[in-house]
Parts: structure tokens; sequence; C-alpha cells
């Protein structure tokens, strides 16, 4: 065999993806699994209940399940919300090469994964305490019906602060079998930092949204928005400065927090011409923002 012939065959495995497979490929990007930013934006607001819950050492097992259950439950909502969204993502650019947009799956495939998901996350949660799985109900729900909302309101981006952060809720009861009102404030925080970084992510499909009569929170706000944003990423910072009080965290913690401020003003800059390309970078750089935070944490702890 040829050398061209080897390297022509080494080109072809590593150019091999999930995501462009024929069978597996359509169900791997309805669940956005080529897509790992969303899932660490889940996953990090719900490290930093574990950690606050376990005061800096959290049953191994308990990491375990809430990993695989970001994942998990991200990939339900993806599949729930593209369902939802059938009819609207051919007409948004964003979204018009989605597997049901494009005829690649069909609504009772993207409900059949779904409901997968959904039970994955069922026996994940059954692997914890009783005040967990009841905190899941609230959960379930809260992901079921986001994707609907931006039918009837404004504010769908308030519900995904809801629902993108409950297992912040769901890791704590899972590590310490009670709340307080310390991890509200953490949960809080979370929601305003959803919301903001989601509002710029709105603004990239603003005018295709328009178009087609689907409602955001970037279109409610208009010329406002880039000042909402700066408003909710100060609320962010307010309630974390809160929460480390709440939880006795060490002065470090409030320092360690300070690249935040420093991320929220470079992303700021980057929706200074409300264009799509700054807006979207918003987003993807908010991945770095719940890392961050759970250093944070961590230092405050020790």
């Amino acid at each position: 065999m040829a050398l061209t012939d080897l390297q022509s065959i080494f080109k072809k495995i590593i150019s091999l993806s999930p995501a462009t497979d024929p069978v597996i490929g359509p169900y791997w990007r309805l669940m956005r699994f080529d897509r790992p930013v969303g899932t660490l934006l889940v996953l990090w607001p719900t490290l930093w209940g574990l950690w606050l819950a376990a005061e800096g050492t959290p049953d191994f097992h308990l990491i375990i399940i809430f990993v695989l259950g970001s994942i998990t439950m991200r990939a339900a909502g993806c599949a729930i919300n593209d369902y939802a969204d059938r009819d609207f993502d051919g007409m948004v650019e964003r979204t018009k090469n989605r597997p049901l947009a494009t005829g690649e799956l069909s609504p009772k495939q993207a409900l059949i994964c779904f409901f997968c998901a959904s039970g994955f996350g069922v026996l994940l949660v059954l692997l914890t305490n009783l005040l967990t799985m009841q905190m899941a109900l609230i959960g379930a729900v809260l992901t079921a019906m986001y994707p609907f909302l931006k039918r009837w309101t404004h504010l769908p981006q308030i519900w995904l602060g809801l629902a993108m952060n409950w297992g912040i809720v769901m890791a704590f009861t899972a590590q310490s079998n009670s709340l307080t009102p310390g991890i509200a404030v953490f949960y809080c925080a979370a929601i305003c930092w959803t919301v903001a970084y989601d509002t710029c992510y709105a603004m990239v499909d603003r005018e295709d949204d328009l178009k087609i009569g689907v409602k955001s929170i970037a279109i409610l706000f208009g010329d406002q928005d880039k000042m909402m944003v700066g408003v909710l990423q100060a609320l962010t910072f307010f309630a974390l400065y809160i929460g480390g009080q709440r939880f006795g965290l060490a002065p470090v913690y409030f320092w360690a927090l300070l690249p935040v401020v420093a991320l929220f003003s470079y992303q700021q800059w980057l929706i200074r011409d409300r264009s799509p390309s700054g807006s979207f970078s918003v987003f993807m750089n908010n991945q770095w923002v719940g890392p961050i935070v759970l250093i944070a944490i961590l230092l405050g702890q020790i």
C-alpha cells in the first residue's frame, strides 16, 4: 500500500464525526452534542450548588450523576425545543439546517429522543434522595414548557433561566438533603446571568423573529438591549457577592470574582454595534464565567 493511500485513510478516519454520520448525525445534532458550550452553561452552575452544599468535598458519585444529568437534560431540552420550533426554524438563518427543519428527522423522532433522554435523567435522579426527586419534578416542568413560551410572551429567556439553572437546587439538595436561602441567592445569580447572555443570543435572531412573529426579550428591550444586558450582568455580580456572604466564603472568593467583571465588560464591547457575530460571540464567551465562579467558590472554602 502506497504512502499516499495510508495518508488518505488516516484523513478519512480523523474526519469521522458522529455529527456527520448519516444515521447517528441527525440525532447527534438534534441533541446538540456537537455544540458543547450550551451543556457547559448548564453544568457549571450545577457544580456551584454541589460544592456549596458539600463545603468543598462533594460525594464523587454525585459529581458523576450531575455531570451526566447536565448532558442528558440539555439534550432533552434541545429535542423538545426543536420539536416546538419545527415550523419556524427553517425560516431563521441560524437554525435553518437543524435536523427537523431539513427533514432529516421527523417530529415523532424528536419526541422519542426527548422521552429517552428524560427517562435516563429520571434514572439518575432515582440515585439521589426524596427531596431531590421532588425538585426534579419541578425541573421537568420548567424544561418542557420553555420552548412554547415564545408564542405567548416576550420573556422566554427568563423561563430559560429558571429551567437551565434548576440543577443548582437539585445538586444542593442531593448533597445536603436540605434547602437554604443562600442557595436561592446563587440560583437568582444564575438566572440573571442566563437572561443576560440569552438576550444577546436572541439579538442574533431578532430580525428573523420579527418577520415570523416569534417573541423574545431582545425584541422587548429594543434599543435598550445593551443597557438591560448590563443591568442583568450587574445583578448577577451583586447576587454572587451576596451569596458568598450568605455562605460565609473567605475574602479570596470576592477577589476571585473580578475576572467575571472583566468578561462582562468585554461582552459589552462585543455588542457595541449589535452585530449578529458580536452578539453570538457573547454567548460563546460566557462559557468562561461559570468555571471562574466555581474556582472562586473553591478558593472561598479553603
